[in-house]
């Protein structure tokens, strides 16, 4: 990008972020996709995604915990952006001997169950759908968790194969999501409505109090250093789960 007097600039915010997320999909298609759970940042990354390219692929893991409002919204994204949603499932058998042994809110145990009801719900499906990508799409920024404050734009994900990680939005704000989605009359999960600032699982997930972080209502049990789902970081049962896919 060229700016007054033949000066080169450096795009930020928006600029960026589209710029990051077209190199990447021009480089990768149709080899890289969007990790998608309909938060307000996935929202702006699918609408940016179908003007680049109408056929950008976009997964989402159901890990049959979900809120009513979070498949609604999903159904409105869709429709809105045109993207193919390809939704991936847990492996029933994991499912069903965690919830026969365990009962069916173990994750509120102690730290290595909710680690292993994610790694069941959540990471395992991830590695199905990575396998064989060269690159992956993701919704984080800096800004929300201290877990991510060392995150760049492109990067190797070392956890997930050695593949491509694109994080575009690593630099907006909240306010800077809120207005693309605003000026673009995105749909969006009902839930940020009444409270909701970060939307995971259901029974993971609540609405936060005046004041709180916007992560406080993510496994408002645990400490905010351990507030990782295990999608964005490695957990040691990982590997050991991975090697038997």
């Amino acid at each position: 990008m060229v700016g007054r007097n033949n000066e080169k600039t450096v795009p930020t915010g928006r600029d960026k972020a589209e710029q990051v997320l077209q190199s990447a999909i021009e480089e990768f298609h149709p080899a890289i996709i969007l990790a998608s759970s309909f938060s307000l940042e996935d929202i702006v990354l699918m609408h940016m995604m179908s003007k680049i390219m109408n056929d950008a692929r976009v997964f989402a893991i159901d890990t049959g915990r979900l809120n009513e409002e979070t498949y609604q919204c999903a159904e409105e994204v869709r429709g809105a952006t045109g993207l193919k949603i390809e939704w991936v499932f847990p492996r029933y058998e994991d499912v069903q001997k965690l919830e026969q042994d365990k009962g069916l809110f173990s994750f509120r145990n102690s730290l290595e169950e909710r680690h292993e009801c994610c790694q069941i719900r959540k990471v395992e499906p991830l590695l199905r759908v990575l396998e064989g990508q060269k690159a992956w799409i993701t919704g984080l920024r800096r800004d929300q968790n201290v877990t991510r404050t060392e995150l760049k734009h492109v990067e190797i994900d070392d956890t997930h194969y050695g593949i491509t990680k694109v994080n575009p939005l690593l630099d907006w704000d909240d306010q800077a999501v809120k207005r693309y989605i605003e000026e673009h009359s995105l749909p969006y999960n009902s839930l940020y409505n009444i409270g909701y600032t970060s939307i995971g699982c259901a029974p993971c997930t609540r609405a936060i109090e005046p004041g709180e972080h916007p992560r406080a209502g993510r496994w408002w049990w645990e400490t905010p250093e351990q507030k990782e789902c295990g999608l964005h970081v490695s957990y040691p049962v990982q590997k050991n789960l991975s090697s038997n896919t």
